[in-house]
């Protein structure tokens, strides 16, 4: 459940102001799922972006991981500024984005800048010395033998989560947000994710692989390759709608990936 700012133990809030400076103000964010607390805060020295998990909580190494891939994301990602544990809380401050999330609609001015974000990220080679999730280990329940898998296998650095909350628009250019789940695979990837919720927005499956393809590394993708990835993504997003019925936008996430592969079948 999201927290407000207020909510977090005084010790909590000192130890950031002893980083920022006085806090004048904060507000919640309203986006986003993986963050129990998630806050703008305007300081002494401008505004910044803080979000957290408890120490214990399942997911803390998230966060870490996060802190740790920064360097290889920014300036696509927001700069990390620091990393705070103290009592329960791990906290990570970010420069603030002031910016909105994308429209994937189609015609939207957006598309091109999105695509240009896919662009960049699929030079950037996964960290050797990281240890990250493989995207073959990551759908190894929704693919059906190894060779499949294999053809999902390479060495780009991935985000996987293309939701409009997790792409801002700032000054006319993409910004990638939220990277608790980097990922090692083939540099076609991020652009075949995306392909999932621009049908959901409303384009159809052959123009949504059309702003998929003005990607360069979509080519290198063989038709097999985009078949097994179509298959897996519809049968992750159905357990996902399974198990919330009551969720809205994963039902409709659950019917764009089944749209996609039924496209690549025929």
């Amino acid at each position: 459940m999201r927290m407000h700012w207020e909510d977090l133990p005084t010790a909590t809030r000192d130890a950031v102001a002893a980083r920022t400076g006085p806090i004048y103000a904060a507000s919640t964010a309203d986006g986003g799922l993986n963050s129990e607390i998630a806050a703008t805060l305007d300081t002494r020295a401008g505004r910044i972006f803080v979000k957290g998990l408890r120490r214990d909580h399942p997911r803390v190494w998230t966060q870490k991981r996060e802190a740790t891939i920064n360097p290889y994301v920014a300036p696509l990602a927001p700069r990390l500024l620091w990393t705070i544990e103290v009592d329960e809380w791990n906290l990570l401050g970010f420069e603030h984005l002031d910016g909105r999330p994308a429209d994937y609609r189609p015609g939207t001015n957006d598309l091109p800048l999105v695509a240009e974000a896919i662009i960049t990220l699929s030079t950037v080679r996964a960290p050797a010395d990281i240890e990250l999730k493989q995207i073959e280990q990551r759908l190894a329940d929704y693919v059906d033998n190894p060779d499949d898998a294999a053809l999902l296998r390479g060495d780009t650095l991935l985000h996987t989560d293309w939701t409009p909350d997790n792409v801002l628009i700032v000054n006319d250019a993409a910004r990638v947000i939220d990277w608790a789940w980097p990922t090692r695979g083939a540099a076609w990837i991020d652009a075949a994710c995306w392909v999932v919720w621009l049908v959901a927005a409303g384009h159809t499956p052959a123009d949504a692989e059309l702003w998929a393809a003005k990607t360069p590394a979509w080519a290198t993708a063989t038709a097999r390759a985009l078949d097994v990835f179509a298959t897996a993504q519809k049968r992750l997003w159905a357990s996902i709608a399974a198990d919330s019925p009551e969720v809205p936008w994963k039902q409709s996430l659950a019917a764009a990936a089944e749209q996609w592969a039924s496209y690549r079948r025929r």
